[in-house]
């Protein structure tokens, strides 16, 4: 249970930061070779742009979790909380039916690379399993915007969704 409450806090986090170390260390192994060994590694290029679309979908997870994704709050806060709540709601709905209809492209575009096996240039890995984030990342902004309203709702659904209470007192 403990390893699980670990997880839902810090997953996103621990992905990104192993993304970005991976990638920092790729760049670093690809300027040494290049500068002091007068050598080209094949394999850090591919390397770093796999880490960074697994750090980029990471990220925007992490951002739903946090209440740090983009949102024009001003203009809602300044509403009364009524229609500043049907607002959110609404443009929530709209993101969740997106995050839906990606997860359904992304899983379509995963059933090809499965059906038709395509290895990578440099590392000689499955397409596949890199290309998996489109619907992992996908799946966890969902589960995070419905976590967002989850806790909204056992908070007693005051204040608008998806802004911290504080927040919200602060402005008013």
């Amino acid at each position: 249970m403990i390893v699980l409450k670990w997880l839902e806090r810090y997953f996103e986090e621990l992905i990104c930061c192993v993304c970005i170390s991976i990638i920092a260390i790729a760049v670093f192994s690809q300027v040494v070779a290049r500068y002091i060994f007068e050598i080209a590694l094949h394999w850090t290029e591919e390397t770093a742009a796999i880490c960074m679309v697994w750090a980029v979908y990471m990220g925007a997870s992490l951002c739903v979790r946090e209440r740090f994704h983009i949102r024009i709050m001003i203009a809602v806060q300044a509403l009364p909380i009524r229609f500043g709540k049907i607002i959110i709601i609404t443009a929530d709905l709209f993101w969740a039916f997106f995050c839906l209809l990606m997860i359904r492209v992304g899983w379509d575009y995963l059933f090809v690379f499965w059906r038709f096996t395509e290895t990578s240039p440099s590392l000689g890995i499955n397409q596949f399993y890199p290309q998996t984030i489109l619907v992992i990342g996908y799946i966890l902004i969902l589960l995070r915007l419905i976590q967002t309203y989850f806790l909204w709702h056992r908070n007693g659904r005051s204040g608008l969704p998806g802004l911290l209470e504080e927040e919200w007192t602060n402005t008013k």
